[in-house]
């Protein structure tokens, strides 16, 4: 079992930054990929970008290529979601979560509130 837990959430004025951390419990993850994900009052849930924890390679939703940055360090088994030139359409709770395969994450954190005001 893998636990995560997500910090870093909240207000910001565009144009800002924030960085979101997930820190995970239970076991390394080394194995898994990391994903982040978001959801905006009354839409679906969307995917934002993921890591490959062995290795670092990163893929990126189109709408957060070139401002959101996908980092991890593996001392503290935590996630990040460095978050630049953020925008009113970025509002959303975020979630990291973890999966053994980058189709489909089995373990998800609670989701941390970001609100970027115009």
């Amino acid at each position: 079992q893998v636990q995560l837990v997500e910090s870093g959430g909240g207000l910001v004025q565009a144009g800002g930054s924030l960085r979101l951390s997930c820190a995970a419990s239970g076991r390394t993850l080394s194995p898994y990929y990391m994903g982040w994900f978001r959801q905006a009052p009354g839409k679906e849930r969307e995917f934002v970008g993921r890591i490959m924890w062995m290795g670092g390679s990163t893929y990126y939703a189109d709408s957060v290529k070139g401002r959101f940055t996908i980092s991890r360090d593996n001392a503290k088994n935590t996630g990040y979601l460095q978050m630049n030139s953020l925008k009113p359409a970025d509002t959303a709770v975020y979630y990291c979560a973890a999966g053994m395969d980058y189709h489909r994450y089995d373990y998800w954190g609670q989701g941390t509130q970001v609100t970027v005001s115009s």
